[in-house]
């Protein structure tokens, strides 16, 4: 990897100090002139408007009706160190962007600030003007567009500027350099004729910082902000528990790029047997399509073989995949846009289910289906689907000697006792997180009746580990889930990962297809 040049570094500490002994940049007069001269000229036409410019719009003014008379600050984030000079893939909040429409890694500490206006007066018919404060990239005249190896184009390439993203999302833009004012202008209690403001906290410190020392400044109560502050991050989870149009069709290009990583990582099976780190054999196939097919990973994933499938959150994928075991993976692709899928499946290494495997397999199907099934009921609400599939679950687990006390009172709200190998919600909300919405209040989650553009899924699992005394020997080392995402339309739930090898015949065919064709490469 190159050694960056001199430049900015995070907390505003330049890298001359710790990084002259690596680098030998000119500083002559004669260099800079150089280096800032002969380019070609820049493109001169503004890019069209984007797709989701329209969706981002509405989803502002739903917001800014909200929260009338008040400030309201919606922070990007900043690029995150990864060691020393070097910075993680920058990936935005999700509340921002929702609300901007802007995906990959647009952009690095963006400020999105709605400033009260009269009611009905501001953007669409809302109450607010929203501006989108930025740090454009320094022009070619400039010594910071080469020597800044952290935001100069010379290094990172180039990106959309204040008139460029005005143009393609339709959303007013500043010069980061006004944003302070921008923010605690007029500020202060409400009481006194200030402006309240509202922060979607710790996302940015530096906004979190700015927004508190303005509270301190003009008297406002930080602890009652903070209750404030709470509120607005639970409105922008809210408004996205329903899917407009062209968020699910976001989410229908995570699901299939999902589907072909799973295609693409089974496809590595037989190599992934043979290798001592055969979990990462498959995690790094899965990876290598979520670059090439979306932006990236949506999650890290699990590729879980053996006794490692029955830890829920199992990420150092560093075991072994033994024939006769079954593997567990979940993983999931972000799109562009930064939509994520959520896909689990659990198949059979040598191709085929041994008697008890298909049968801990079927049970957890039969409750991803009977979960399913009551997504269909009129009224149906979030947290029928859990207990749907954990009664299912439950009443094979009796049918199988395993559940220490009655089937009545292990389901009863004192019992439980099934929780012990199914200790994991069944569903939650899927969007631009993985587990989307989580701010939501109860009662428009948990609570609430599915309605048409929620998207969640369906992961009832069966988890035995391998030092489980309390169930039979045979069951020792099972881990089973089974997980698909699911779009409530008009017509009902569709699963829109559907395609992919769900029943245990179906997906003995697919992995011994997969096996056969590896033998057929030799």
């Amino acid at each position: 990897m190159d050694t960056p040049a001199p430049g900015e570094q995070p907390g505003g500490q330049p890298l001359e100090e710790r990084g002259d002994n690596r680098s030998q940049r000119p500083s002559s007069e004669s260099f800079k002139a150089f280096m800032s001269s002969q380019w070609g000229a820049e493109p001169a036409e503004l890019p069209e408007r984007d797709a989701v410019a329209d969706h981002a719009a509405r989803r502002r003014k739903a917001l800014s009706l909200k929260f009338p008379g008040e400030r309201l600050v919606i922070p990007a984030g900043p690029l995150k160190v990864r060691s020393n000079d070097t910075d993680y893939r920058f990936r935005a909040h999700s509340a921002f962007a929702h609300l901007t429409g802007l995906g990959l890694d647009h952009e690095p500490d963006a400020v999105l600030v709605f400033e009260p206006t009269d009611e009905g007066e501001g953007d669409d018919g809302g109450n607010h003007h929203a501006t989108l404060y930025f740090r454009p990239l320094a022009g070619r005249d400039s010594e910071e567009f080469y020597s800044n190896a952290r935001y100069g184009s010379f290094w990172i390439g180039e990106r959309a500027g204040l008139d460029e993203i005005s143009a393609s999302h339709g959303i007013s833009t500043a010069d980061a350099s006004g944003l302070e004012v921008a923010v605690t202008k007029d500020a202060g209690a409400v009481e006194i004729g200030g402006t309240r403001i509202r922060l979607v906290r710790e996302v940015d410190l530096n906004c979190d910082a700015l927004v508190d020392t303005s509270r301190i400044n003009t008297g406002v109560a930080l602890e009652a902000s903070d209750a404030l502050d709470a509120e607005l991050a639970a409105a922008c989870s809210e408004l996205r528990l329903r899917k407009d149009e062209w968020e699910a069709g976001e989410m229908r290009k995570a699901v299939d790029a999902t589907l072909k990583g799973f295609d693409r990582a089974m496809g590595e099976l037989a190599r992934a047997v043979a290798h001592q780190r055969g979990e990462r054999v498959l995690e790094g196939a899965f990876f290598a399509n979520a670059r090439e097919e979306g932006n990236d990973l949506g999650y890290d994933t699990i590729s879980a073989s053996g006794n490692n499938a029955t830890t829920l959150h199992w990420i150092r994928n560093n075991g072994r995949v033994n024939e006769g075991e079954l593997l567990l993976m979940d993983a999931g692709v972000e799109v562009d846009s930064l939509y994520t899928a959520d896909v689990t499946r659990t198949v059979p290494v040598s191709g085929s289910f041994s008697p008890v495997q298909r049968k801990v397999y079927e049970a957890v199907l039969e409750a991803a289906d009977a979960a399913f099934e009551a997504a269909k009921k009129p009224g149906a609400k979030f947290a029928d689907l859990h207990a749907t599939a954990v009664e299912v679950l439950a009443k094979n687990l009796d049918a199988w000697g395993v559940l220490p006390v009655s089937l009545e009172e292990a389901l009863s709200p004192e019992g439980q006792q099934h929780r012990r190998w199914m200790p994991h919600g069944t569903s939650h909300h899927l969007g631009l997180d993985v587990h989307d919405c989580a701010q939501a209040k109860r009662e428009l989650y948990l609570d609430a009746e599915l309605e048409e553009g929620m998207c969640f899924t369906i992961e009832p699992g069966l988890y035995f580990k391998k030092d489980d005394l309390s169930v039979p020997e045979e069951y020792r080392g099972i881990g089973v889930r089974i997980e698909d995402d699911i779009l409530m339309t008009a017509e009902g739930p569709v699963s829109l990962s559907a395609a992919l090898p769900r029943t245990a015949d179906d997906v003995e065919s697919w992995i011994q297809s997969k096996l056969g064709e590896a033998g057929q490469r030799g």
